[in-house]
C-alpha cells in the first residue's frame, strides 16, 4: 500500500498524524463530551458536583484521551464541566477556557475558525447540538442518563466528518 492511501485512509477513520510530522492547519479534530455524572443529591442543585463515579470517568477521559494531540480545551462555567475536562488539562498542560452555551451557532464557527485540536465539555442539551452544528445535522439533546457518547469531528479545509463513539467506562464504586 502506498503511503498516499496509508494517508487518506487515516484521514478517512479520523486518526491524527505523528505529532512529530509538521502540523497540516486544514487538519484537526474536535472532541465533544457531556460532563460526568453530576451529585444529584448536593445542596447546591444549580451547579452540583461530581459523583465519585463522575470523578472516575473524568479520569477515564484522560486515558481515552492520552495518545490525541490537543491544543485546546473548552468547558462551560460550571464545576461540573470544569471538573470533567481537569485531569485532562492536567496532563496536557493546558488551561481550560470557559465559552458560553448560550451561542453554539457562534461558538461552532469559531471551532472551525481556530483549526485547532480541541476538547469541548459541555452538557445533555449542548454536546450534541453543537456536534450537530459542527457537521451541519440536526442531532439534538441526550437524554439526562447518557453519558458515555464522545462525538469526534475531524475536520478536512473546513468539512467535517463526525463519528460517534461509545466509552467502555465502567464505574468502580
Amino acid at each position: 500500500m502506498t503511503k498516499k492511501y496509508f494517508i487518506i485512509i487515516l484521514i478517512g477513520l479520523g486518526f491524527q498524524l505523528d505529532s512529530s510530522a509538521q502540523k497540516d492547519d486544514n487538519l484537526f479534530a474536535i472532541y465533544l463530551v457531556r460532563h460526568s455524572e453530576k451529585n444529584l443529591t448536593a445542596k447546591n442543585s444549580f451547579d452540583p458536583p461530581l459523583t465519585e463515579c463522575g470523578k472516575q470517568r473524568s479520569k477515564f477521559l484522560d486515558n481515552f484521551l492520552q495518545d490525541v494531540t490537543l491544543e485546546a480545551i473548552y468547558s462551560t462555567d460550571y464545576d461540573r464541566t470544569k471538573k470533567t475536562a481537569l485531569p485532562t488539562a492536567q496532563s496536557k498542560e493546558l488551561e481550560i477556557q470557559e465559552y458560553s452555551a448560550s451561542d453554539l451557532a457562534c461558538f461552532s464557527k469559531v471551532l472551525i475558525d481556530r483549526k485547532q485540536d480541541a476538547l469541548v465539555i459541555g452538557h445533555s442539551n449542548t454536546t450534541g447540538v453543537l456536534a450537530g452544528l459542527l457537521v451541519d445535522e440536526d442531532i439534538g439533546d441526550l437524554d439526562l442518563d447518557v453519558y458515555d457518547r464522545i462525538y469526534q469531528v475531524v475536520f478536512y479545509k473546513k468539512f467535517g466528518r463526525l463519528h460517534l463513539l461509545h466509552s467502555a467506562f465502567v464505574c468502580n464504586d
